[in-house]
């Protein structure tokens, strides 16, 4: 256990010995979590995971494109929200219609950190799904996020968060001045591989991105876990969905996760942009079906817009491409396997102007409505 001190003090602290497990550490994003561990002892699996107030002094690991670990409760990066979110049963929100987050064994809150130790979750990753289960998970969340529309029914813990996606997209720090250099887009591996149209889009989308954030503010509002991506999915032995690290939960649109969902999984290579028109209509059908089927008879159109408006979120990625278009090798998720940089600009680029197209869409659906 030498090699894992961190996760020996916090083991420690939920009553747990880490010499008596074997221990491995899935690659994560660390713009939020400290720390994660899996551990193994027979038969027995768990997973450990510590949240902190501060990022250690010269980090430059994976993540680094995150502002600091906020202090303020309805922060969308607020340190402690996802260790609240277990201790006050949150949590427990989307039980009863297929839809859960791994059952918490253990947590130790203190003032500078949280330590959880949760069940690890046996069953089928979402990347290895196909589009059906997308659209059963769609569905599913639909039917847990009706209940909460009316606005008597959400949660209103002051530590849930608050106009996430205008937070997040904003605050990331990339050098927002490259997306009008010409320089930078004349890099080789820009102009060689991002779509000749997407540089007008992309510009577009940012300049109009006010009027999207009000979009998405002005829609209906529900429970938004605002995470749900390949990643943070995975469909249990008994066909139930679990849904993993809730650091973000709050308040948001209906439509808002799912507008997530789709872009994510081209942005990290878990589909091909071409399937990504195929992708949406299923997300969105089975979304509204699951909307209905629990009682909600709103305007489908404005969860249509309110899905397509949340493109906004991915507003700072194309800047961030062009800013590492020069390095000399590219990472998938979580800074561990290196991809074909020509392949990764070419797909990235190719998701980022359907991301840019349903931006539009969204600032045309609202036009037609109010003319």
């Amino acid at each position: 256990m030498a090699d894992h001190p961190e996760l020996k003090s916090a083991a420690a602290r939920l009553g747990l010995d880490a010499d008596e497990w074997l221990v491995s550490e899935p690659a994560h994003n660390k713009g939020l979590t400290a720390g994660i561990w899996e551990l193994t002892r027979g038969d027995e699996r768990i997973v450990i995971k510590r949240l902190a107030r501060h990022r250690p002094t010269g980090d430059t690991a994976y993540g680094q494109h995150w502002s600091h670990r906020a202090e303020e409760p309805a922060r969308w990066n607020y340190w402690a929200r996802e260790a609240l979110a277990y201790q006050s049963k949150l949590t427990s929100c989307f039980d009863g219609v297929g839809l859960r987050a791994p059952r918490c064994l253990g947590i130790d809150l203190g003032n500078d950190d949280a330590v959880l130790a949760l069940e690890y979750v046996d069953g089928t990753p979402a990347e290895h799904w196909g589009v059906a289960t997308y659209a059963d998970l769609a569905r599913t969340l639909g039917a847990a996020q009706a209940r909460f529309i009316a606005e008597d029914s959400a949660p209103r813990y002051e530590w849930l968060s608050r106009d996430f996606v205008r937070a997040y997209s904003t605050e990331k720090p990339v050098r927002w001045d490259l997306l009008h250099s010409d320089e930078a887009w004349a890099q080789p591996l820009v102009a060689q591989n991002f779509p000749d149209s997407l540089r007008a889009a992309a510009t577009e989308l940012h300049a109009r991105r006010d009027e999207l954030y009000a979009l998405i503010i002005g829609a209906p509002r529900t429970l938004c876990h605002l995470d749900v991506w390949t990643k943070n999915l995975i469909r249990d032995q008994h066909g139930c969905f679990v849904l993993l690290d809730w650091a973000f939960v709050g308040d948001g649109a209906v439509g808002e996760d799912i507008g997530n969902l789709v872009p994510d999984a081209a942005f990290d290579f878990f589909i091909e942009p071409e399937q990504l028109p195929t992708l949406r209509a299923a997300v969105l059908s089975a979304y509204l079906k699951g909307l209905r089927s629990a009682g909600w008879d709103g305007d489908a159109d404005v969860v249509d817009m309110a899905m397509a408006a949340s493109a906004v979120k991915y507003d700072w990625l194309t800047v961030l491409l062009l800013e590492r278009a020069s390095v000399d090798e590219h990472r998938r998720y979580g800074g561990v396997d290196t991809m074909d940089s020509a392949d990764l600009y070419r797909k990235r680029g190719a998701a980022l102007l359907d991301n840019a197209m349903q931006a539009a869409r969204a600032l045309r659906l609202h036009g037609q409505r109010t003319s």
